[in-house]
């Protein structure tokens, strides 16, 4: 049951100012592991007035999942991460199709999987420039073992 009033503060750390313990930095590199749930092909929808028909999944559908599948926080999700992910996909697909009550629902959801920056900002997750180590470092790796 959710709680009432205002999103919880965190907190900062003791003695510095303004600096936040709850952040979760993630390498600003694209994802590319594996993609545990496949996006359908196509769907059958179900017409007003009986009968049935099969519609591709459109293509704005497509770009839009792979765009979501490759977020480099993507490598942080679990199986029922990917699920709603999924089902979001599905949810985009109807208001791309033109099912235009959707937009809420794909709005809100986009947020809980973190889609854009305020939404990443929102969920405390921070994309972080990959740090190469210097050659000094790894030479003194090669040493150390030698």
């Amino acid at each position: 049951m959710p709680v009432r009033g205002p999103k919880q503060k965190p907190t900062p750390l003791q003695g510095g100012r303004g600096r936040l313990t709850d952040w979760t930095e993630v390498e600003n590199v694209p994802y590319d592991g594996p993609v545990p749930v496949r996006l359908p092909a196509s769907k059958i929808r179900t017409l007003p007035f009986g009968g049935t028909e099969r519609l591709p999944t459109h293509s704005f559908t497509k770009r839009w999942w792979n765009t979501v599948s490759h977020m480099p926080h993507c490598r942080l999700w679990t199986q029922s991460d990917w699920e709603y992910a999924l089902d979001t996909a599905l949810v985009a697909d109807q208001f791309f199709y033109g099912h235009t009550p959707s937009a809420t629902e794909l709005a809100r959801r986009e947020k809980v999987l973190g889609t854009t920056f305020d939404a990443r900002r929102d969920l405390r997750i921070r994309y972080v420039e990959v740090k190469d180590q210097p050659e000094s470092a790894t030479v003194i790796h090669l040493a150390r073992a030698l």
